[in-house]
């Protein structure tokens, strides 16, 4: 029996999560969580076979919380689920120690193929961007801008992107304000975008306004 922790901001997405497990023998949605911290404190308390996790959540996400769960003494696997299909996101990801990651737009199959198959302490990776990763070119100069961020830098212009301020990021993340805008500096100077007008309109227009 695969025992579940869902993590994901989304109630009618766990719960459309919940049906489909509800069919399976062999699965079973043994806790949920809608933010980091929470899947943390459930993770000290609680036993899993699983986390199926999403990286677009409030507080502690995406490499920052896959690290603070493999740091657990008792860590389980990682499956992200995410709307993002970035081979550059997906490498990060399993860089920092997720076991697999899948798309939201997957089928049901593969989602519980890539369940089982994680759970049972292989790896899995959906087959589209399996595919970008092995056609990708190394070579830097393709890469689109924000692909050349690191993991942190990332993170905040994601943020920023979902109009956040910079105090609300620095609360979030739990740094201080001036770090944040440190953050915002270098990962513009490394897009070369010079305005606050030209980055909302580089986010909107690769879609991470959503």
């Amino acid at each position: 029996m695969v025992r579940l922790l869902i993590v994901d901001d989304h109630a009618l997405m766990r719960e459309g999560l919940k049906q489909l497990f509800e069919g399976e023998r062999d699965i079973v949605v043994s806790a949920e969580a809608g933010n980091g911290e929470e899947a943390l404190a459930i993770l000290r308390n609680e036993t899993v076979d699983l986390v199926l996790l999403d990286i677009t959540i409030p507080g502690i996400h995406g490499v920052e919380l896959i690290t603070k769960i493999k740091e657990l003494a008792d860590n389980p696997p990682i499956l992200i689920l995410s709307m993002h299909n970035e081979p550059q996101i997906a490498k990060r990801k399993l860089k920092a120690g997720a076991s697999g990651y899948i798309t939201k737009d997957s089928s049901p199959k593969d989602l519980l193929e890539a369940i089982r198959k994680v759970a049972c302490g292989g790896r899995y990776i959906a087959a589209d961007i399996a595919e970008k990763i092995a056609f990708e070119v190394s070579d830097a100069s393709s890469l689109v801008p924000h692909e050349l961020l690191s993991g942190r830098e990332l993170v905040i212009l994601r943020m920023l992107a979902k109009g956040k301020k910079i105090n609300e990021i620095a609360a979030e993340l739990d740094i201080s304000s001036k770090t944040v805008s440190t953050h915002k500096a270098r990962l513009m100077q490394k897009m070369h975008i010079d305005s606050d007008v030209k980055l909302m309109q580089y986010t909107i227009a690769h879609g991470m306004t959503v």
